[in-house]
């Protein structure tokens, strides 16, 4: 299948001129003038007189397990269909005129775009369109997998992460360490802490590689360029973080110094995101607004608003297309950075959003607030799926768990001839088999669980199909600030408030 690009964009021209476009778009338009005049409607609120008016309409007057509030929302509902079969719009052109008055004072009103951004836009789109393409043909191939099989491999990979235990605590720096968050490569931690540094570990060693100097207050946070330490030189950009000066810094892994200092923000900057292309990063800032950065030019594309309060975390989803940011305000929200509109609104919260990370299916993401709930978004139905009651106190962080693009296994063919056969079965095609079921089982396993810290001093695993607790693990701390993941599933970091960060990993990984 060719990738998917704004050149091979299929575009039916036909569609919105035919009939049956036309009488679904009918259809809708009509549902949505319903539901318009019914905002309008006048409605007792008394539950006795909601009833009364229900009789009068020969509806009934209560249905089974309905509630007072569900009963008013069946009269206007019932009213509605009513008024609309009728064509009487009588009753409410007081109201409707009232409404109009209102919208003629709201101005709506547009910011000029750059023409960078403009560019910048343009490379988004076509950075996501085959990503997205790939992702969703590797989803109908999953989608196909027997149910007996996938239940054998959330056995087995469950079982291993019910497996995690601490290898031990390491002091990180002289103030508590903000976020944690290893390499691509799996083999470095970056630590930023208030003190001001980011320092980078050897792990599970847990020796110092390098401290980074640069910020002149508390860093917020850091992300790694998606190929940092892999196929992006030392030289080149390959970390990003934020701090409370106001600065966003890109680094490289052979000098102390910063590469470039992004200038901007008019408040603290809590997180940062790597964009999946490393060409843009983003930060979230007390200043109410989230920014995108041009990372070759250190130039500011993008200064976003939409957020009541200070903005406290932003995160790119895997294709690229999506960004979601949440702040202070209890709201999340979703942005398309193909067009700059808002694609989905998170409110569900009661308090503060501190953490937030799209699954690699693309669709579902995860929040952490400080209502002490981890909330699961789908943005196929543009709602809630479930909330889990995960910590006792602030939910600090949630990750996903993304396996690579190869698992972290080699199979090693058999020095025996390949036209051996045993048993009557060839060897080569058994291991050949073998490989693929190791395959199909590794590319299945991303993102089939989520880690969480808190603020009750517990870093939990859960996992991402049933939302059920798997594993819990302790801290030496009694906040933990930040958890990660590395890619190949057999590492997991907390950074805590008593300046330390721990190491867990499976009881059967040698170390």
């Amino acid at each position: 299948m060719a990738d998917l690009t704004f050149d091979t964009l299929m575009d039916d021209g036909n569609y919105l001129g035919s009939e049956r476009a036309k009488m679904e778009n009918k259809v809708i338009l009509d549902e949505l003038e319903r539901k318009k005049k019914a905002r309008n409607m006048a409605v007792p609120t008394d539950d006795n007189r909601v009833k009364a008016r229900l009789r009068e309409i020969g509806e009934p007057i209560t249905l089974f397990g309905e509630r007072a509030a569900d009963r008013r929302d069946r009269l206007i509902y019932v009213l509605s269909q009513i008024t609309s079969a009728r064509g009487d719009d009588h009753a409410m052109e007081e109201e409707s005129s009232e409404e109009s008055e209102e919208e003629g004072l709201q101005e709506e009103f547009y910011t000029e775009g750059s023409l960078e951004l403009l560019q910048a836009r343009r490379n988004l789109a076509e950075f996501s369109l085959p990503r997205a393409q790939k992702r969703v043909a590797q989803q109908r191939i999953d989608s196909k997998i027997p149910l007996g099989r996938i239940i054998d491999i959330r056995k087995k990979v469950f079982a291993g992460v019910k497996r995690f235990s601490n290898i031990g605590s390491q002091i990180g720096d002289e103030r508590p360490i903000s976020q944690v968050r290893f390499a691509p490569n799996n083999k470095i931690l970056a630590t930023g802490s208030w003190s001001g540094t980011v320092k980078l570990w050897n792990v599970p060693a847990c020796t110092t590689m390098r401290t980074l100097r640069g910020h002149g207050d508390r860093v917020g946070g850091i992300a790694w360029h998606p190929q940092a330490t892999l196929t992006q030189g030392e030289g080149l950009v390959n970390l990003v973080s934020g701090a409370g000066d106001m600065c966003v810094n890109l680094w490289s892994l052979n000098s102390d110094a910063p590469l470039s200092v992004m200038k901007g923000h008019a408040d603290r900057i809590c997180r940062v995101a790597f964009h999946p292309s490393g060409d843009y990063v983003a930060s979230a800032s007390f200043d109410t607004t989230w920014r995108l950065w041009d990372v070759n030019t250190s130039k500011e594309l993008l200064l976003q608003e939409g957020h009541s309060k200070e903005v406290y975390t932003v995160e790119f989803q895997n294709d690229g297309a999506l960004i979601a940011s949440g702040g202070l305000d209890a709201i999340g929200r979703v942005w398309d950075l193909r067009t700059g509109r808002t694609a989905m609104v998170l409110d569900g919260h009661v308090q503060a959003i501190f953490g937030i990370d799209f699954s690699p299916n693309g669709y579902q993401i995860a929040t952490g607030a400080g209502d002490d709930t981890i909330r699961i978004w789908d943005m196929r139905f543009l709602k809630a799926l479930y909330t889990i009651p995960a910590h006792v106190s602030n939910v600090s962080d949630v990750r996903f768990f993304r396996a690579d693009a190869l698992p972290p296994f080699k199979v090693k063919a058999k020095p025996e001839p390949a036209d051996v056969v045993m048993n009557g079965i060839n060897a080569d095609a058994d291991k050949s088999h073998d490989v693929e079921d190791e395959l199909q089982e590794w590319n299945y396993r991303s993102g089939l669980y989520l880690a969480s810290s808190g603020y009750d001093g517990y870093v939990k695993l859960w996992s991402a199909d049933d939302w059920q607790l798997l594993r819990t693990l302790t801290t030496d701390s009694g906040k933990v600030m930040s958890v990660d993941m590395t890619n190949d599933g057999e590492l997991l970091a907390s950074g805590t408030y008593n300046r330390n960060f721990q190491l867990f990993v499976p009881e059967d990984v040698p170390v």
